[in-house]
């Protein structure tokens, strides 16, 4: 009878309001952030744009896009931990979803970029929000499946923006992810906001969401760090291998022609299974680091082989997203972690820069691998800027303190 009642506990509490919530926000999210990826060729085809160009700016307006979402981190992230998580909720899809709408009415390349801009700042609010309102709101023993089933349900918000640009033109697609944004405002109405927040706002002489307060102790800006470098394997498969598959299958001398969208599609098919396994992993073995370790060390094997095993079939190069997809499925793990390391007053900030300043690296990544093509061809570029964010990434993850079992009621000084 007691297992009965805390199943059934645990149940309500995964199906809890905030859990839902972010769950919807993170799936349009996804729709929205990965929607230039899977529309970059036949958008900017249609813009004028031949293939070189096509290439050239397809990098620019995807940096444009990850810029915004590396300064919309902190503007969130500060937002959230001074005003409240539902705040941030409310305001990012606001931003994100006029900005989409209005990308349908794109006719120029410089406005492309600007859209995608403020896009990306508005990008940025929703999963680091409704991780840290989730991770609030759950008991310390389902944060980890919680945070899992939001990252799960939101990251199929990249299958149904291919199979929408499929069904309908690119521009439609950019209506339908705005009109999605506006419909799920209105389902937030009535959210309660986290109740450590309001105990941690009613202290009114501590310093709430003071982003620069990571750099102004060294034990924390190191922690801060690992962090970040945890998750910058996961965007090196989607921002390298899965954005720009269609030169790396050139390079493999794949005869069928690589569509990226179809690539991105499954590389977040294989990334919505990973998230669910990790927080069932993390819950089984009683550790986030081994979770996400493991998951690491299976997105770094299928690197391995998506650029060197000889594939040369455009399944086999499908088969390969998947595969690495499932492997970088610690997403979910990786947010988890960066907002249970910091306290309530600067856990917002915390959650919400820390993925983008991931996201923001592929700004980086992408100049290194555009750099490093004409020197060593894709294949070793793309297996170069690899070797630094796994090497990075895996020795973040061994450093960093375990966090599963951490009790969150605390603040930073």
């Amino acid at each position: 009878m007691t297992t009965l009642t805390k199943e059934k506990s645990a149940l309500t509490y995964l199906l809890s309001a905030p859990v839902i919530v972010a769950s919807l926000g993170y799936f349009v999210d996804i729709y929205d952030l990965l929607l230039f990826g899977i529309v970059r060729i036949p958008s900017l085809t249609e813009l004028g744009l031949d293939e070189a160009a096509r290439s050239i700016e397809g990098a620019s307006i995807l940096n444009w896009q990850m810029t915004g979402l590396l300064l919309g981190g902190v503007l969130w992230g500060v937002l959230g931990d001074k005003k409240g998580r539902l705040s941030v909720l409310f305001g990012s899809i606001i931003t994100y979803s006029i900005a989409n709408f209005a990308c349908g009415f794109v006719h120029d390349v410089f406005i492309y970029k600007v859209l995608r801009f403020i896009a990306g700042i508005g990008l940025a609010g929703e999963l680091g929000a409704g991780i840290t309102l989730v991770s609030e709101s759950l008991p310390k023993r389902l944060r980890a499946l919680g945070t899992s089933l939001v990252a799960g349900v939101g990251v199929l918000g990249a299958v149904v923006g291919y199979f929408t640009v499929e069904l309908f033109s690119w521009r439609n697609a950019y209506f339908i992810g705005g009109g999605m944004g506006i419909l799920l405002l209105f389902l937030r109405i009535g959210v309660f906001e986290s109740g450590m927040f309001h105990a941690m706002k009613a202290k009114e002489q501590l310093s709430k969401g003071n982003f620069f307060s990571f750099f102004t102790r060294k034990s924390r800006l190191i922690l801060y760090l690992k962090c970040i470098g945890v998750g910058l394997p996961t965007w090196f498969v989607i921002g390298i291998l899965a954005t720009f598959s269609n030169e790396i299958g050139k390079a493999l001398h794949i005869s069928e022609v690589i569509k990226p969208g179809l690539a991105v599609m499954w590389c977040y098919v294989g990334l919505a299974a990973g998230d669910l396994v990790s927080g069932l992993l993390s819950y089984w073995l009683e550790s986030r680091r081994k979770a996400v370790a493991l998951l690491m060390l299976f997105a770094a094997i299928g690197t391995l082989i998506f650029l060197y095993a000889g594939i040369r079939t455009s399944t086999g190069l499908y088969l390969m997203c998947l595969w690495t997809g499932f492997g970088i499925g610690y997403w979910a793990m990786f947010v988890t972690i960066g907002a249970e390391q910091f306290g309530t007053n600067v856990r917002a900030t915390a959650a919400t820069t820390i993925p983008n300043m991931v996201r923001g690296t592929v700004v980086l990544m992408t100049t290194l691998y555009t750099f490093l093509k004409p020197q060593v061809l894709e294949l070793y570029a793309a297996g170069i800027v690899g070797l630094i964010c796994f090497g990075i990434g895996f020795y973040c993850i061994k450093t960093i303190p375990e966090t599963h079992h951490k009790d969150l009621d605390f603040v930073e000084d």
